[in-house]
């Protein structure tokens, strides 16, 4: 089957998941519709690999993919949130990092809404 293809063409999708993913590292949370946090979630599960393995090839390949934008106040970017204190914190953990909690319908169109975190 593949993945989903999330009504939208593949310029469009990438960059849609690109949002999430910067999203999601820096606030770690956040909700969306369900089929959008199922594809997510394997997006950034590769990120948070990426982290973990913490050289500078990898923080490259992360710095490709997620938005350059600033995390918190102090000037930190979700890139080196992703490495310094997301990639530590799953340092014993195999695999797993998010989780999706089902919501129910949103209210103006019924789509299937899920919050996605991380774990």
């Amino acid at each position: 089957m593949g993945y989903r293809k999330l009504g939208r063409d593949s310029s469009a999708r990438k960059a849609l998941l690109r949002d999430l993913t910067t999203d999601l590292i820096i606030n770690e949370r956040i909700e969306t519709t369900e089929s959008k946090a199922k594809e997510l979630r394997s997006v950034v599960e590769q990120m948070i690999t990426l982290g973990k393995r913490g050289d500078l090839h990898a923080r490259r390949q992360a710095a490709a993919f997620v938005r350059a934008e600033l995390a918190d106040e102090e000037g930190t970017t979700a890139v080196q949130k992703l490495f310094d204190d997301v990639a530590k914190r799953y340092e014993d953990r195999q695999g797993g990092y998010t989780r999706v909690h089902k919501l129910g319908p949103r209210r103006g169109d019924g789509a299937e809404m899920a919050i996605i975190e991380l774990v």
